[in-house]
């Protein structure tokens, strides 16, 4: 068991490392500019510089000596418009995605002080342009790199011989270790090590884009509510859903196992939205039974659960009755009716016994929504749990909070697969000898 353990340990880290890298990626490719997005229309340079810096959006991508830098204004073409603290001149025309310069120059001034920081600039261009003092010539394509001086107030770059079509430019910092990068930084998010007691930081993920709240206290904030809702409806569901379909199974073919059956089938044809708002119409503003909005009391928390419950129920007792029917005809159980057991032991032992394999799994694959809650109840009946807390973040495009949540979700479905394979093998000794 022991060795069975440490396998699922380390094969359970190199998937928590692929979730981390895949999750960097896809949110690094959807969110762009973190800074276009807070500050809005035309910030100022040290605005910009200042939150890159804060949010960590200025670094190098995994690997790189070269920060982001508004030190001079940045400049990319295929919105077809000059940036403020741009000077043009030689009447240039916008193309498809680029500026194309006959002659004249592109002047771009110094927005503030670097603190005399290594700057350098990138020009993704084609034909010919010099800039202090160096001639650059291409016929295709090119990104090249040209050195700023430190006391340079202004970058001038001025059209060649031949027209030239600039697509982008941008200003880059030097930084002392090219390991301090957004991926490391993403990794700092769930471990990170610090010079005071307790020395490790976990789940560290900043602060939210708009609000500018610690994510941490969010998250904590959010837990207890989601927890508080989740857990009645999972333990609920579960042993109502096994408990039914262990007297379906019981009385299989006959009025009472066909009536739950049907009963099955038709809450799974149902929407989650109409158990929602049926139960908010009828049970708590027709019948005024169960208060349909607010946090604070136990009655809060009644309708939204039974809601949970029912909704879920169908599928469950469709499932369980599949596997417990499926055990019916084995040989243990025969045995078993054959020396005496009553049904009671037949079925709630041997049966349940054997049949817990499927149980287990499906159990699991629920379990990570006890903390990031459910996202309609939560809404629908102003639960200020996980899922609210994730509804807020969608709808104000807070990146980060919304980063961390999904963070959160894939670190817990990978630590509960874990648990799952170790609750495998406590369950069929025979699964770890044949890992």
């Amino acid at each position: 068991m022991f060795n069975y353990i440490i396998r699922r340990i380390i094969y359970s880290g190199l998937v928590i490392m692929g979730v981390l890298l895949l999750t960097f990626v896809l949110f690094r490719l959807a969110a762009g500019d973190p800074a276009a997005a807070v500050l809005g229309k035309n910030p100022s340079p040290r605005e910009i510089e200042d939150l890159r810096q804060e949010l960590g959006a200025d670094r190098p991508l995994v690997f790189g000596y070269w920060r982001q830098s508004e030190v001079f204004t940045s400049a990319s073409f295929f919105e077809k418009r000059l940036m403020p603290g741009m000077e043009v001149s030689g009447n240039p025309v916008f193309e498809n995605g680029f500026l194309r310069f006959d002659s004249g120059t592109i002047g771009l001034k110094r927005n503030f002080s670097s603190d005399k920081l290594e700057v350098q600039g990138k020009i993704i261009f084609r034909g010919e342009f010099s800039v202090n003092g160096r001639l650059f010539k291409s016929s295709d394509w090119q990104e090249i790199e040209f050195p700023v001086a430190a006391n340079q107030e202004k970058v001038l770059i001025a059209v060649g011989k031949t027209p030239l079509e600039v697509k982008e430019i941008e200003f880059f910092r030097r930084q002392n270790s090219p390991f301090d990068s957004q991926l490391t930084a993403a990794l700092g998010e769930i471990c990170s090590f610090r010079s005071e007691f307790p020395f490790v930081s976990f789940l560290n993920f900043g602060k939210t884009l708009m609000t500018r709240e610690p994510i941490r206290e969010i998250l904590w904030r959010g837990i207890g509510p989601s927890m508080l809702l989740m857990l009645p409806i999972f333990f609920g569901e579960l042993l109502l859903g096994i408990i039914l379909a262990l007297i379906s199974t019981a009385f299989k073919g006959m009025l009472f196992d066909r009536m739950i059956v049907l009963f099955s089938i038709a809450g799974m044809s149902i929407s989650y939205l109409v158990f929602i708002i049926f139960g908010q119409w009828y049970l708590g503003y027709y019948f005024n039974l169960f208060p349909v909005w607010g946090w604070g009391e136990v009655r809060h928390l009644a309708l939204p659960v039974i809601i949970g419950i029912l909704s879920g129920l169908g599928g469950g007792v469709r499932f369980y009755r599949t596997v417990f029917v499926n055990e019916l005809n084995k040989e243990y159980l025969r045995t078993a009716a054959a020396k005496g057991c009553s049904p009671a032991v037949i079925y709630g032992k041997h049966l349940l016994r054997n049949a817990s394999i499927p149980i287990i799994t499906r159990a699991s694959a629920a379990l990570p929504f006890l903390f990031t809650g459910s996202l309609l109840l939560e809404a629908f009946f102003g639960i200020p749990g996980l899922g609210y807390a994730g509804i807020d973040a969608l709808n104000n495009s807070d990146l980060q909070l919304l980063k961390a949540l999904v963070i959160i979700s894939a670190l817990l479905f990978v630590v509960i697969n874990l648990m799952t394979d170790i609750a495998y093998a406590w369950a069929d000794p025979r699964i770890r000898l044949k890992s």
